[in-house]
C-alpha cells in the first residue's frame, strides 16, 4: 500500500532493505496498520491509543551531536549538547542500516519542517512503527500530493525503537541513543518509543539552520487577534503554551515551535502535541475535543480495554500523557499556518517558588534578561527521572533544543523586538499563596483575563507598581482579577517567609546569569538586580552579624568541604543549608568573574 512514492528512493540514500515499503500513507491506513500490528487500540470516540513503554518523556541524557569541522565552533557544547565522535556515529549509522536490512515492513514519510516555503527544510522520516509514522505525519507539515513524487530530502530521520545501542561501540551512554549529524544531515533515534524525540529532533535542526539566515527560531506557541495582531508565547513544557494559545477568540498559528522572519511568524509544524493528564473540558474545551476525534494519537492515556472509555485523570502509565492531533482539529486555527510579525511577546514560567506575580511588564532589557534566563520549573514527566516540579533555568525557554550559544538567539530576539516595537510580558502560570507543596497553581481563569488585557492593549492603561525584587512593572488592579493575587507577598500566610524565598530566587537568577554577562550590554546586566532584596534590607546600617564560619578548600579539579568533594559552590552551599542556594552569593563572592563549572565527580 503506497501513496505518492518519491522518485528519490531509499536506494539513493544508501539504504538497502528487503522490507515492504509504505510511502506517505495517510491517517486511515496508518491507523489500520497500527491496529493490525497490535501497536495500539481505538478508543470509543476514535483516537488511537498507544503506550510508549518505559520512555514516557525525552531521554535528554542520551542525545548526542557529532562534533566535526561544521559543528566544532558553532555548537554550545556546555549546554548539554554532548559531543559524539564522527567515527562512533559512522559505526552507529552502519548498524542502523544493518537493522533496516532486517525489517519486513517500513513506513516512509516525506515532510516539511516549517510552513514558510522559503525557510522550510525537507525531511524524510523512516519508521518501523506505523503509529510513529502517523505521529510524525501529524506533527510536521504535510506536502501537497503533487509535491511528493519529486521530493528530495535534505535531512533524514531513522527511527527504530527496537534498536539497542552499544555504548562501547557507539560512544553513547546507554542502549537508548539520539544522534544528530549536521554534516551528513542525519538523525538516528534508537531504543525509545517516545515519539516526541522525532519532533524535537527536527526542531533542533531548524534551530541550527535558521539563525545564519536571520530567522529567529522559537520554542513558543503563537496566535493572531481579531485585528491581525500576532502574539508569541515562550515557555517550556507545563507552562501553558498549548493551553493559552488555544483561545477561541484568537486564531491559532501553532502550539510549540515557530520561526520569526521579516514577514511572518510561521509554524514549524502541522500538528499539536498537548499534555492530556487531567485535561479539563471546561478550562480547555478545544483541546479536550481532540480526544474524541479519529486521527488523534494518544500516548500513555489510560483506556478501559472493554468499553474503550478514556480516563484522562489516571496517571498510572505516565504523568506526561500526550495527544498529537492535526492543527486543523482546533476550530480557529490558521489555514496558512502563519501570521504577521508579532505585536506582543509573552514569556511563560511555572514558578515553583510562588514568588513571581501572575503578570509583569518588561522593558526590552528585562525581556532579554528573562529570555536568556529561561526560568521555570521542570514539571513531572517531561523528562525521565523528574517526578515533581523543581526550579530550573533553561535559556531561551528551550535550552535542550538550542544547539547554538544563547547569545545567537538572544541577539536575534533583541533585534526583532526593537524593529517591531514589540510589547513584552512575563506571565507566571506556576504557584500562588506559597511555594510548591504549600500554595496552589495559578487559576487559569485569572491568567486568561490578564493575558486578554495585555493583548488587547487595555493593560497599558492600568496603574503599575515596581516589583522590589526584580524591578519590573506589575499591575495593581485588572478588571476580572482579584487584586490580592497581583501581589504575591499578600497571598502568603507568612510575608517574611515570602521575603526570604524571594531573596533566594533573586540570588538563583543572579548566579545563573553570570554565564551570559560578558555577551550582553550593561542594561541587560543591570536587570539582574536593581536594588537589595528585602532579606538584605532587614537589618539597619551599622548592624554587625556574626555567623558560623565554613572553610572550603579549592583543589585542582574539585572543591573540598567537611571531608567531601563537590563540583561547584552551589553544591557546597546546598549541603550546608539543606536547600538550593546560589553558591557565590552564599559565600559573599557575587562580584566574581564567570567561570566554567567543573565536571561532576
Amino acid at each position: 500500500m503506497n501513496c505518492c512514492i518519491a522518485k528519490f528512493g531509499l536506494d539513493r540514500q544508501g539504504i538497502v532493505t528487503p522490507a515492504e515499503l509504505h510511502w506517505n500513507l495517510t491517517t486511515a491506513p496508518l491507523v489500520e496498520f497500527a491496529i493490525q500490528r497490535n501497536e495500539g487500540l481505538l478508543a470509543k470516540d476514535g483516537p488511537l491509543v498507544v503506550k510508549t513503554g518505559r520512555h514516557t518523556g525525552r531521554s535528554a541524557q542520551d542525545k548526542f551531536t557529532v562534533r566535526d569541522e561544521l559543528t566544532d565552533k558553532a555548537i554550545w557544547w556546555n549546554n548539554g549538547n554532548k559531543p559524539m565522535d564522527p567515527e562512533a556515529f559512522d559505526r552507529l549509522h552502519d548498524d542502523f542500516l544493518a537493522a533496516l536490512g532486517q525489517k519486513d515492513v517500513l513506513f516512509v514519510q516525506d515532510l516539511y519542517g516549517g510552513s514558510q516555503p522559503e525557510h522550510r527544510v525537507r525531511v524524510r522520516v523512516i519508521n518501523e512503527l506505523a503509529w510513529h509514522s502517523l505521529f510524525i505525519r501529524t506533527m510536521l507539515v504535510r506536502p501537497e500530493a503533487g509535491e511528493l513524487a519529486d521530493f528530495v530530502p535534505e535531512f533524514t530521520v531513522i527511527d527504530l525503537p527496537s534498536f539497542r545501542a552499544d555504548p562501547a561501540r557507539h560512544g553513547c551512554r546507554s542502549e537508548t541513543v539520539i544522534a544528530v549529524n549536521f554534516t551528513k544531515k542525519l538523525i538516528l533515534i534508537g531504543g525509545t518509543s517516545y515519539a516526541g524525540e522525532m519532533k524535537k529532533g527536527v526542531f533542533g535542526l531548524l534551530n541550527f539552520l535558521l539563525p545564519p539566515q536571520g530567522i529567529m527560531p522559537m520554542h513558543c506557541s503563537a496566535n493572531i487577534g481579531p485585528n491581525g495582531d500576532t502574539a508569541v508565547f515562550f515557555g517550556l513544557s507545563g507552562t501553558g503554551k498549548t493551553t493559552l494559545s488555544a483561545d477561541p477568540n484568537r486564531t491559532l498559528i501553532g502550539d510549540d515551535e515557530h520561526g520569526w522572519s521579516d514577514t511572518a511568524v510561521f509554524n514549524f509544524e502541522g500538528g499539536c502535541y498537548a499534555k492530556m493528564i487531567r485535561l479539563s473540558p471546561v478550562a480547555e474545551p478545544e483541546i479536550y475535543a481532540t480526544t474524541k476525534r479519529f486521527g488523534t494519537v494518544l500516548e500513555n492515556v489510560v483506556v478501559d480495554p472493554e468499553t474503550r472509555e478514556l480516563d484522562l485523570d489516571d496517571p498510572t502509565l505516565a504523568e506526561n500523557s500526550r495527544g498529537a492531533y492535526p492543527i486543523d482539529f482546533i476550530p480557529n486555527s490558521s489555514d496558512a499556518n502563519m501570521g504577521p510579525p508579532p505585536k506582543n511577546v509573552v514569556m511563560l514560567t511555572a514558578d515553583a517558588f510562588g514568588v513571581l506575580p501572575p503578570i509583569a511588564k518588561l522593558t526590552p532589557d528585562q525581556a532579554m534578561y528573562h529570555f536568556l534566563s529561561g526560568y521555570t520549573a521542570k514539571v513531572a514527566g517531561t523528562e525521565i527521572g523528574v517526578t515533581e516540579p523543581e526550579a530550573t533555568f533553561s535559556t531561551c525557554f528551550g535550552a535542550p533544543f538550542m544547539p547554538r550559544h544563547p547569545s545567537v538567539y538572544g541577539n536575534l530576539l533583541k533585534e526583532r523586538i526593537a524593529k517591531g516595537g514589540v510589547d513584552c510580558w512575563l506571565v507566571n502560570t506556576g504557584w500562588t499563596g506559597g511555594k510548591y507543596g504549600v500554595g496552589k497553581r495559578m487559576p487559569i481563569q485569572a491568567t486568561r483575563a490578564l493575558l486578554n488585557a495585555a493583548l488587547d492593549g487595555s493593560l497599558k492603561n492600568a496603574e503599575f507598581r515596581k516589583d522590589p525584587n526584580f524591578g519590573f512593572e506589575v499591575p495593581v488592579h485588572v478588571a476580572g482579577v482579584e487584586d490580592r493575587i497581583l501581589n504575591p507577598r499578600s497571598t502568603w500566610a507568612d510575608p517574611q517567609d515570602y521575603d526570604r524565598t524571594a531573596a533566594k530566587l533573586v540570588d538563583l537568577f543572579v548566579d545563573n546569569f553570570a554565564q551570559f554577562a560578558e555577551q550582553v550590554d550593561e542594561g541587560v546586566r543591570q536587570a539582574a538586580r536593581l536594588q537589595p532584596t528585602v532579606a538584605e534590607a532587614e537589618y539597619p546600617p551599622g548592624s554587625i552579624l556574626t555567623g558560623q564560619v565554613h572553610h572550603v578548600l579549592v583543589l585542582e579539579d574539585a572543591l573540598e568541604y567537611d571531608g567531601r568533594r563537590f563540583s561547584s559552590l552551589m553544591q557546597v552551599a546546598s549541603a550546608i543549608t539543606g536547600t538550593h542556594w546560589s553558591g557565590p552569593s552564599f559565600f559573599g563572592l557575587k562580584k566574581r568573574k564567570p567561570v566554567q563549572r567543573l565536571a561532576p565527580q
